[in-house]
């Protein structure tokens, strides 16, 4: 039986320009999970991983909003909750999928904490943005309110803070996640890149940061030994040129020349580069390929008619 760990990006459940309320994120979930239809149905293992951007920012929001009430939430208890709010929904939306069409399957959310270095060095150089945009004003208020926030001008006038992203070194539950994959459950792990966590001594201990999920998922996969990493995002293939006159949507490409692209910054590191570094990696650990495609054009890409094939070079 062939695995595939299936890495949806944050449009999957929240789209651009909406509020984001609970009903417009089941209504996307279930459209986002009739796409993996034909691959439910063909019995392959499945391990479905997400992103959590707008969730952790609306976390936040609450958390801080609700400081002089409650006590403050740690940033890895925010990633756990939003694993549990979001894992909830995505398992709500396949069991009314799974008994709608007669699939025996069953689903289930594992809680998934992930190792990272205490010295990685995102520590002193935090580069990840987190939850609301702020106006000059408003920035310069919250970092007098929040005096240890590093909040940071991201685009012309608009300001965000933005945290350490340690990178991922070991899934600490990717034996329970295998066995459940073994079985035939579809397993939804590594929310938001999983909970960044660290040894002191005996103790594991939660870091204020995140972990990038594309990276956390292209781990996972390789440590499962799964044969495909399909990252989900917003276009049916990535490109080279984007946005320019010349263009060119890219088929199946060698990890050399995924490499090279990466760079000679053809991947920007705030939208395509994340992902393109998760395919080379995980091709790299020995996985058959990464697919980049949109979550119309999965069950197609995994059929090799649509998406970006990151591949070993042929010898």
């Amino acid at each position: 039986m062939s695995t595939l760990v299936i890495a949806l990006g944050g449009n999957a459940i929240t789209r651009p320009g909406e509020p984001g309320t609970i009903p417009q994120q089941f209504a996307h979930t279930a459209e986002t999970l009739e796409h993996l239809l034909p691959i439910f149905r063909s019995g392959c293992g499945v391990v479905i991983t997400h992103g959590n951007g707008p969730q952790i920012g609306n976390i936040l929001i609450r958390s801080e909003e609700g400081e002089r009430r409650v006590p403050r939430l740690p940033l890895d208890t925010c990633v756990s909750d939003s694993q549990g709010g979001m894992g909830y929904m995505i398992q709500r939306v396949a069991c009314e999928l799974f008994r709608r069409e007669g699939i025996r399957r069953s689903v289930v959310t594992v809680i998934t904490q992930v190792l990272v270095r205490p010295d990685d060095p995102d520590f002193p150089h935090p580069s990840k943005p987190i939850g609301s945009f702020y106006t000059g004003d408003q920035a310069a208020c919250l970092q007098t309110e929040h005096p240890d926030w590093l909040i940071h001008e991201i685009e012309l006038g608009r300001f965000r803070r933005v945290v350490p992203s340690p990178h991922p070194i070991r899934i600490l539950e990717e034996e329970a996640i295998a066995s459940l994959v073994k079985a035939g459950v579809v397993v939804v792990a590594c929310g938001g890149g999983g909970i960044p966590v660290t040894w002191q001594g005996d103790h594991l201990v939660g870091i204020e940061g995140v972990v990038d999920k594309d990276l956390a998922s292209s781990l996972l996969a390789s440590r499962i030994r799964a044969q495909k990493l399909i990252i989900v995002t917003s276009v049916e293939q990535a490109a080279i040129c984007f946005g320019k006159p010349d263009q060119q949507w890219l088929g199946a490409i060698t990890v050399e020349k995924a490499r090279a692209y990466l760079a000679s910054g053809e991947f920007p590191p705030g939208s395509m580069g994340p992902k393109m570094e998760a395919a080379i990696d995980f091709v790299d650990r020995g996985g058959e390929e990464c697919i980049i495609t949109s979550a119309e054009h999965v069950a197609r890409a995994v059929d090799g008619l649509s998406g970006t094939h990151v591949v070993r070079a042929r010898p």
